[in-house]
């Protein structure tokens, strides 16, 4: 697993976008907003994996879900 990005890493991201401003704490909301992403990532793969009969997650399994999920996540 990759490591953790870290909270000072996130906010020089962030700032680095001079027209917008942010709260105190968008950058927590942003990487809870991607632990859920991912989360949702991981059960929609595991589905498609089942019905695949497979009881590993391919990488055909994420890119079948992800372009569906994508369209969720945008609103």
């Amino acid at each position: 697993m990759l490591k953790k990005i870290s909270r000072n890493n996130l906010k020089s991201i962030l700032k680095k976008k001079p027209n917008v401003r942010f709260g105190a704490n968008a950058d927590l909301m942003v990487h809870l907003n991607l632990l859920l992403f991912l989360h949702r990532l991981a059960e929609e793969s595991r589905a498609k994996a089942f019905e695949d009969k497979t009881a590993t997650i391919k990488p055909l399994h994420v890119k079948a879900v992800s372009k569906n999920l994508l369209k969720k996540a945008r609103g």
